[in-house]
């Protein structure tokens, strides 16, 4: 397994376990979670679907994405056409913990809503 996969996991792991609700019955309505895939981190919460509360629903409001190249993450938000855009406030860093805290303080509510 890729080293820097087995890094990064342990970050987007410690950042999902930091928003999930502690609440058992919170947790039931709202969840976090990540998939990781050819240097590609896409973020989303998981919800009841309205209509049948047996189902679940996963919606995406991150991406990072890791540029071997340049060395450097790029920061995307999902927009309410379903396109992932560049977060332009921020849009690179070298260091994914540094996104991942931008992710969290979502400052223009593009993350969380």
């Amino acid at each position: 397994m890729d080293k820097k996969f087995d890094i990064t996991a342990q970050y987007l792991n410690h950042f999902v376990e930091q928003l999930r609700p502690q609440d058992t019955e919170v947790l039931k309505q709202l969840n976090y979670d990540f998939t990781w895939q050819n240097n590609i981190a896409i973020l989303y919460d998981i919800r009841p679907k309205w209509n049948n509360r047996e189902e679940t629903i996963n919606s995406e409001f991150a991406k990072i994405r890791y540029i071997k190249s340049t060395r450097e993450w790029k920061l995307y938000w999902m927009r309410a056409s379903g396109k992932w855009e560049l977060y332009e406030p921020f849009p690179t860093s070298s260091n994914i913990q540094q996104l991942l805290q931008i992710i969290k303080e979502d400052a223009y509510s593009c993350f969380f809503g």
